[in-house]
């Protein structure tokens, strides 16, 4: 067996503090229902950070998220993790959905200012609302001690006027009590990494947490970057092009592309990754399969060969 070819001598060894979190959207009937649940019990196992669970334009799924969210809580292990967004209500309406929450046991807020409601081009605060993130995050923390996440757009945010001014908001949640930032997607390491190190400079001390998603269908990937004005490098176009209607193989080279973008990231000294899972179990899972966040791992990584 020719040098370097031996057991384990393809890749290096498993991340061994490596942990994740998952993120869910609501289902809207039955059968989708069914699928969200199979999925929480196929990734719970791997003992993630936490579960999260999306909050539609203007609340339309405040319910569904709240049924959600306590069930995750109540019937697993895991932690659960609500979103709530200042869109579409005024503060004492949001403040009673997070008293709610707190009552059910729920600790943990992804604070975000939200997106306008379906027909809205531009996003305009309710006039008796928290108008942006940052006010939503200290009127949570007025209510109670929550632990907060907020959002962080290492490519920036669609509306910022600039990096800089993108950067100077997320200041402005952290200081208002967040506890970390979990990024929009991205699809090159790089993007992430000169993030990190921009924030860093900034003065920003604070976790930031990247997010991941696997390309389960690449338009629907695409039409998601340009909702948040993340770039889909040419390389990503050219590794899905024809596979349209080949499933399979489009999934094989999904998995392929997030394990190296998450083993790429750990290498460089990340290891929180946060999962936007679709509501489907099957890629995120052999993802983190093979960047050694399994079942039985304590939820950081799997005793593996040096690294």
């Amino acid at each position: 067996m020719p040098d370097g070819q031996a057991a384990g001598g393809l890749a290096p060894g498993l991340a061994k503090d490596a942990a994740a979190s998952f993120e869910f959207f609501p289902p809207k009937d039955k059968a989708m229902e069914k699928a969200l649940w199979s999925c929480i019990e196929r990734l719970a196992p791997l003992a993630p950070a936490f579960m999260s669970v999306t909050y539609g334009a203007g609340g339309s799924t405040r319910e569904r998220t709240h049924t959600i969210v306590t069930r995750i809580q109540n019937d697993t292990a895991i932690p659960a993790a609500a979103h709530l967004t200042c869109v579409g209500a005024s503060a004492g309406e949001i403040d009673d959905v997070a008293r709610r929450y707190w009552d059910a046991g729920i600790r943990h807020i992804v604070a975000l200012r939200g997106d306008p409601p379906a027909g809205d081009d531009r996003y305009s605060p309710h006039p008796g609302g928290y108008a942006y993130a940052a006010d939503l995050v200290a009127g949570l923390m007025r209510l109670q001690d929550f632990e907060i996440s907020v959002a962080a757009y290492p490519e920036m945010h669609p509306e910022s006027a600039s990096a800089e001014a993108d950067l100077e908001n997320l200041k402005r949640k952290l200081g208002a009590g967040a506890k970390r930032a979990i990024t929009q997607l991205f699809f090159e390491p790089e993007t992430f990494l000169r993030f990190r190190d921009t924030a860093a400079a900034a003065g920003i001390g604070a976790p930031i947490v990247p997010g991941i998603l696997p390309v389960t269908n690449f338009k629907q990937a695409v039409r998601f970057a340009a909702m948040c004005g993340a770039d889909v490098p040419n390389w990503m176009v050219t590794l899905f092009a024809g596979l349209d209607e080949d499933a399979e193989t489009r999934k094989l080279i999904a998995a392929t592309v997030a394990a190296e973008q998450c083993r790429r990231l750990h290498f460089e000294g990340v290891t929180d990754f946060h999962f936007y899972t679709l509501n489907r179990a099957d890629l995120v899972y052999a993802i983190c399969h093979l960047l050694g966040i399994r079942a039985g791992s304590g939820g950081r990584g799997e005793t593996g060969p040096p690294q």
